[in-house]
């Protein structure tokens, strides 16, 4: 046997080591975040979803959430299903591909994968709700607004990434992902243990400068995305988001409904300064809302701003600046992640 068939056949037997750990990986990560919720075929998917039926007391409309890259329907059930208590109908859903949803036919834009949550929504009877899109969950409530305008009572936008930013570029890891067969055996062998290795430190950096807390990796189930084909479908999502927002940002001024947009100015996720100030530009009367020294998580962080918000678009009088004044007080002296550099790893240039 020569060097060269000898190196072929280490380099076959490392990848095929690769895999068998990633898929006893991806066993684990599933048999330690089981479904929380129920499953509807809708659409042709199989979503995985939390209905939260109206209490008598209920003084809200319905709130449906969207969840952002990485995430799964947890990432904003556990905060905001609390500080909402029994106000309101809530849905809370895995997008497609996502937690324990299934991709299914299509969802491959936003756009698509609107299309999906409205025939949740109608599974459940539920018209003009308010929409609280996260990051990419954003262009999906955008989406929905866009095209199923009937469903919508109000928005509200936290840390949402919504429109072209410079350069146009994703981290690598999601483009890569995203390549034929190459992509493919990625996701099948490095996706996991690189995912693992720095899934504590890149997270945090997605609080920074505010604390993560402690138990969120496991409490939002976060580790799900690392199964492979979990980590392929995010990436297809994150890798096709500027094409789709270069086109759907042009539509925004087409919605009409009570718009409210979160923005910390501490965000190394996205460039708030385009997306948030995009979406308060675009669509007609939105309000953008600043919070000094909020990073990228503003539904963990100021879960009490966010429900304030949600009465807003419902009609409510809310003094929305005075609630993010009492929200900075709190958050102040947040310094963590110092070695969090402000260079949007999620969504940012290359060079």
């Amino acid at each position: 046997m020569n060097l060269i068939t000898a190196a072929v056949c280490f380099l076959l037997a490392l990848l095929l080591v690769f895999a068998g750990a990633s898929r006893a990986g991806a066993w684990l990560i599933e048999r330690r975040n089981l479904p929380v919720g129920t499953f509807a075929d809708v659409n042709g998917t199989r979503l995985h979803h939390v209905h939260v039926p109206a209490a008598p007391s209920a003084d809200l409309p319905p709130v449906l959430f969207i969840h952002g890259a990485s995430g799964n329907l947890l990432d904003q059930m556990i905060p905001l299903r609390a500080a909402l208590g029994e106000r309101a109908e809530m849905l809370f859903l895995d997008r497609p591909g996502h937690g324990w949803s299934e991709r299914g036919s299509g969802n491959g834009n936003p756009y698509e994968q609107a299309a999906t949550i409205a025939a949740l929504m109608d599974r459940y009877e539920i018209e003009n709700a308010i929409v609280v899109g996260h990051s990419f969950g954003g262009a999906v409530a955008a989406a929905l607004a866009l095209n199923h305008p009937e469903k919508i009572r109000g928005l509200v936008f936290l840390a949402a990434a919504t429109h072209p930013w410079p350069g146009g570029a994703t981290s690598w890891y999601y483009k890569l992902s995203t390549v034929p067969l190459v992509g493919r055996l990625f996701t099948e062998t490095l996706a996991w243990p690189g995912g693992m290795l720095r899934m504590g430190a890149a997270s945090a950096c997605v609080f920074a400068p505010n604390p993560m807390p402690e138990a969120y990796l496991q409490e939002a189930a976060i580790p799900l995305v690392l199964r492979p084909g979990a980590f392929r479908w995010n990436a297809v999502d994150v890798a096709g988001l500027y094409d789709h927002v270069v086109e759907a940002a042009k539509r925004y001024g087409e919605i009409d409904a009570p718009t409210v947009v979160i923005s910390g100015n501490r965000d190394t996720v996205v460039y708030e300064e385009i997306h948030s100030v995009g979406l308060a530009r675009d669509i007609p009367g939105a309000e953008l809302v600043w919070v000094d020294n909020l990073g990228h998580k503003p539904d963990w962080i100021a879960s009490d701003l966010v429900v304030a918000a949600i009465e807003k678009v419902a009609g409510r009088a809310v003094d929305l600046d005075a609630a993010a004044r009492i929200v900075e007080a709190r958050i102040a002296d947040d310094a963590f992640g110092a070695g969090c550099a402000d260079e949007k790893p999620e969504l940012a240039p290359t060079g």
